[in-house]
């Protein structure tokens, strides 16, 4: 049997849910001038406003997020060290586009091409550190796309380290959206070099082009994109508090349009929703019937918190409610999901999270299995 319990109480409960807003409810639409574009909250985890977020679209080198994401994988692993001395190929020597000017005849370390791919957006730079970790840019290519498929990023095909055109290359701003969030959520010892407005090497000082870092304070990342294919493309993302919002902004006409773009984005959405935490993780949201265990009942939860996204104003029409399945039997482990709570907004369901047990609950000895054996017969 499955039962259904309304959870109406712990909403009611949040301190948030009962605060004022200046704004008012979020407009139907938002135009933004873009081929394609995706805001998502990173707290949530949610996609606020999109257009075309599915479509596939060249990334230019926005693809050096995935460059940069497979480089911090290896150093996690210690496969390279950011003061490792890497030489530098004719083929990275040579590379088109923009570059950070390494030479074949000076070593760089890998920290110096960190910053030159992530600051200058060098396609030298990332060619020298996809030979430095797989041995060729073919070999790391490989790896990327690993790792896209790990993450998520379903309709995103890697060719080279540095966006410039192929036609096996291509992502969209959906999957460069999870991309940007896992570098921000994996590796935060790194994120802060996205937020560097100029970076000098071989006595050539560039500046960072997003244009953003220098136009509002609550942004501090991420990356820009152009060819003449893809147009102008930028990922930002924004901290105001303790809330955090990634803006993916794909094909504008323009440098400036793209930051106009972004920060328009940004703005809408801190400006017209709100992010509030429903449960806090490890915390016991109830406590449901358990048969043929040490005890009667099992301490339930989640394992982290539950943040919502959700238009100004709206946070009182959120309604929970919890689904699990009797007879819930032990042993049961910490961590293992035994339900589901779904919310929903003025009637639709619009998210679901695994209900967890919170606790390790070993099976009863014979007598209290063989008794509970009995109640469920003639329950």
């Amino acid at each position: 049997m499955r039962r259904l319990f309304p959870l109406s109480l712990c909403l009611l409960a949040l301190p948030l849910a009962a605060q004022q807003s200046q704004f008012h409810t979020p407009p139907q639409t938002l135009s933004v001038a873009a081929k394609s574009y995706m805001l998502a909250d990173l707290q949530s985890g949610q996609v606020l406003v999109s257009k075309n977020g599915h479509e596939r679209v060249e990334p230019a080198s926005l693809t050096k997020l995935m460059t940069a994401y497979v480089v911090f994988v290896a150093l996690y692993q210690k496969r390279v060290t950011l003061t490792q001395a890497v030489p530098v190929s004719a083929r990275a020597w040579r590379a088109q586009g923009s570059r950070m000017f390494i030479e074949p005849k000076k070593p760089v370390t890998v920290d110096e091409l960190i910053r030159g791919m992530i600051i200058q957006s060098g396609n030298d730079a990332a060619i020298a550190l996809a030979e430095a970790v797989s041995g060729s840019e073919e070999t790391f290519a490989q790896a990327m796309n690993k790792e896209a498929a790990r993450l998520g990023m379903k309709n995103t095909r890697f060719a080279n380290s540095t966006g410039l055109p192929n036609p096996d290359h291509y992502s969209t701003a959906y999957d460069l959206a999870l991309l940007a969030t896992a570098i921000i959520r994996d590796f935060p010892e790194y994120y802060p070099l996205y937020s560097l407005k100029e970076y000098t090497y071989n006595k050539i000082t560039q500046a960072n082009r997003n244009r953003l870092l220098w136009l509002d304070p609550n942004v501090d990342g991420m990356k820009t994109g152009h060819t003449e294919a893809a147009g102008y493309c930028l990922i930002t993302s924004a901290r105001r508090g303790q809330r955090r919002l990634v803006a993916v902004v794909m094909g504008t006409a323009s440098e400036s349009a793209r930051a106009m773009e972004s920060q328009r984005l940004l703005n809408y959405g801190f400006q017209f929703y709100d992010t509030v935490r429903l449960y806090p993780g490890e915390q016991e949201v109830v406590a449901i019937p358990l048969w043929k265990g040490a005890q009667d009942k099992l301490r339930t939860g989640f394992g982290n918190d539950v943040y919502f996204s959700l238009p100004r104003h709206q946070t009182d029409k959120l309604k929970a409610r919890m689904e699990y399945k009797q007879p819930l039997l032990a042993p049961v482990t910490a961590g293992q999901k035994v339900g589901t709570v779904k919310f929903t907004l003025e009637g639709k369901q619009v998210v679901e999270h695994p209900l967890v047990a919170l606790e390790t609950v070993s099976a009863a000895n014979i007598f209290g299995r063989a008794w509970d054996s009995m109640r469920l017969l003639l329950n």
